[in-house]
This record gives structure tokens, sequence and C-alpha cells, in this order.
């Protein structure tokens, strides 16, 4: 391979990857003070009015705010999940916003994977702690393992689209537990956001706080435990999985 040809290698591997985190490093100071909830209330008016006269090209330009929003990892996904129920209602809102979350994870996913997944998977391999014990149970329990990262509160959205991508699971795997592990988060955020307009007219500000309320947080606890169901019976019964 020629050396011009090495380097076109190297641009198409790491291009994607080394883009976003351009981006991200722009954006978290570019963009703080423009994809935030002051903003959202300072222009709701404008943004219903919008929304009202085209509401077509916004949920295109939602759409496209959001996917651009997760894959650059720009501050603001919790501004836009609350301006999705906020414009949309609970029920759209949800709808578009799982689905833009989960294109735009996708899109991390594929561009950490083309470009650093075969060398951080070998670090991976070799490393101990935390991060090994999340491989070795998405190597052995994958589903499970994809749900519960999605699931949990505590595991950071930009994380859970990473690790995946070094760990070789599949495409298909990584969209459909993607799309399905954010449906109850997301729901609770949208319904903050289709709330918003009684929240603005009383000068308050949102409970960002409320998935950790018990009555939320137990039961997505409860769908945490289900998906490790099948690694404990596993565990138990000392049969792997098939």
């Amino acid at each position: 391979m020629t050396e011009i040809e090495n380097k076109k290698s190297l641009i198409a591997r790491f291009g994607p990857l080394a883009l976003i985190v351009l981006v991200a490093g722009i954006g978290a100071f570019a963009l703080r003070d423009y994809i935030s909830f002051d903003a959202l209330r300072d222009n709701r008016e404008a943004l219903i009015a919008f929304r009202d006269a085209h509401f077509g090209l916004t949920v295109l330009g939602f759409f496209l705010a959001y996917i651009l929003i997760v894959t650059f990892s720009l501050p603001g996904a919790l501004i836009a999940t609350l301006t999705g129920g906020f414009l949309f209602g609970t029920g759209l809102g949800a709808a578009f916003n799982v689905l833009s979350a989960t294109t735009g994870a996708t899109l991390i996913f594929l561009a950490a994977r083309m470009g650093l997944g075969d060398k951080l998977k070998s670090r991976f391999e070799q490393s101990d702690g935390v991060v090994a014990r999340i491989k070795a149970g998405l190597d052995e329990n994958q589903w499970s393992m994809l749900f519960f990262i999605r699931l949990v509160p505590a595991v950071p959205f930009f994380l859970a689209n990473l690790i995946p991508a070094f760990l070789d699971v599949p495409l298909r795997r990584f969209v459909i537990s993607t799309f399905l592990g954010i449906i109850p988060g997301s729901l609770v955020y949208t319904s903050v956001g289709a709330g918003l307009g009684e929240v603005f007219e009383q000068g308050e500000t949102p409970d960002l706080g409320i998935i950790f309320e018990p009555h939320i947080l137990f039961p997505i606890l409860g769908l945490c435990a289900l998906s490790l169901l099948p690694v404990l019976i596993k565990a138990l019964s000392g049969k792997k999985e098939l």
C-alpha cells in the first residue's frame, strides 16, 4: 500500500470519529447558552407559532437537531427531550425522541466501530475492573447487558453507545436494545416537557430529578432487574446462553 493510500485509509477509518470529537468539543462551548432551559422558555411562543404554521417542517427540524445533538454529543440532549414533549405532547413527543436518539446513537456506534473498534477491542480484552466486567457480561449475555446499560440511569448515554461498538455487538442488537431500552426514560422526561406550558406560566423550573423519585425509579430498576434475569438464571444453572 502506498503512502497516499495509507493516508486515505486512516482518514476513512478515523475521520468520522474525529469529526464527532471535534464538533462535540466546539459545541460544548459554543452552544451551551443556546440549547438550554432558559432558551426554551424565552422562545416558547415563537416555537409554538412555528409548529402551528409548519408542523411537518417542525417535525423534520426537530429530528435533525436531535440527531445532531446525540451524534456529536452536544450539550442539550435532555433539553431536546423536553422540547419534544413541549411541542408534540407525551405520545408523539416520546416517539420522536426515541427515534431521533436511536438514530444518533447508531451513527456514533458506526463511527466508533469504523475508526477505533479493532484497537480498543484488544485493549478492552486486556483491561480489568468495571470495563472488564461489562465486557465479560456482554460477551456471554449480550441482550441482557445491552438492555441493562440502557435502562440503568447511572450509565452515561455516550458510554452506552461506545462500549458495544468496541466489543463486536451486532448492529441489529444494538439498534433494537437502544430503541426499546431508552423508552422508559424518554417517556418520563417527555411527559415533563409536555407539562412545561404550565410550568412556564407559573414562572417555575421543572423537576429534572423526577426520574429518581421512588414511584418512577423503582419501576425502572425493576426493568433493570428483569433484564438481568437471564444472566442470573444462567449463573444459577451453570448453562451457557444459546
